[in-house]
């Protein structure tokens, strides 16, 4: 038997990383759907900024909460502040997340495990601590920001490539065992998006950054928000990186690694800190 919604609690949509580029954009998307809001990141500044300019446009509710997922209680501090407020979440984007560019063996060892926390353990945590009521209530789904770089081992970029491999495996997989149960497992997975995610992660010199190739923020999030609302289990925005994904399922890997390395090889040396992330 499928449960109704909590009594006296409202629906609301939580967004991780949501004061700025995908995020940010993302909740718009679900602002203008109509749906009640919180923003979950680590500068509380960005966080208010962001809400104001949502409200002041929308008329509904937008909750900010500052709060580092890489931490381990990052999922019972969310859980806390919803039932505080008298909230239960419905819809949770994944989008919080960071980048490496750069030789793997020259990273700090501290940085690729903040990595490994906030774009594997945090999204995997807040995805089983919200899943068994949304499958309980037969209702609500979640949205996981992936990016194209899941589709293939990337050179100089692996541990971020190998995270959001992760993200689209573990999506799939969900999306299959909650099928015909009302609730929805997607993931975005974009192209390059012009943001500042990739001058964080320290590619500023490949080529890929370079050329200036990339959709906008607001388009990804477009595309993403449709694509989940419909049912779609993976999202792929734009026409030129939806027929790459072709490409890549037919060219071997082996024979594209060379291409991807010289790709993503950076042409000037740059170290991100732990902090470059949202």
């Amino acid at each position: 038997m499928i449960s109704s919604a909590p009594q006296q609690l409202a629906p609301i949509t939580i967004i991780t990383g949501g004061s700025e580029g995908i995020g940010k954009a993302l909740a718009l998307e679900f602002a203008q759907g109509g749906f009640d809001l919180l923003l979950v990141a680590r500068s509380q500044q960005r966080l208010e900024k962001t809400a104001h300019e949502i409200s002041a446009t929308h008329d509904i509710n937008v909750l900010t909460l500052k709060c580092d997922l890489a931490e381990e209680d990052s999922g019972g501090k969310i859980t806390s502040f919803l039932k505080h407020k008298n909230y239960y979440c419905q819809y949770l984007v994944n989008n919080a997340g960071f980048g490496l560019a750069g030789d793997f063996a020259k990273h700090d060892e501290a940085t690729i495990r903040n990595l490994v926390d906030l774009n594997v353990r945090a999204l995997t945590d807040l995805s089983r601590q919200f899943l068994p009521d949304m499958l309980e209530r037969g209702d609500g789904g979640i949205l996981n920001i992936a990016s194209m770089g899941g589709l293939l081992p990337g050179p100089y970029q692996a541990a971020y490539y190998a995270s959001k491999a992760y993200v689209i495996s573990l999506t799939k997989a969900l999306s299959w065992e909650s099928w015909g149960t009302g609730v929805q497992i997607s993931a975005l997975a974009p192209g390059p998006v012009k943001t500042k995610f990739h001058a964080r992660m320290g590619a500023r010199s490949e080529l890929y950054v370079k050329s200036g190739a990339g959709i906008s923020a607001a388009k990804a999030a477009r595309m993403g928000y449709s694509g989940f609302m419909c049912g779609k289990c993976l999202i792929i925005p734009g026409i030129l990186s939806q027929l790459g994904a072709v490409a890549l399922k037919i060219i071997p890997h082996d024979l594209l690694m060379p291409f991807m390395a010289w790709f993503l090889k950076a042409r000037i040396q740059h170290n991100p800190k732990s902090g470059d992330r949202f």
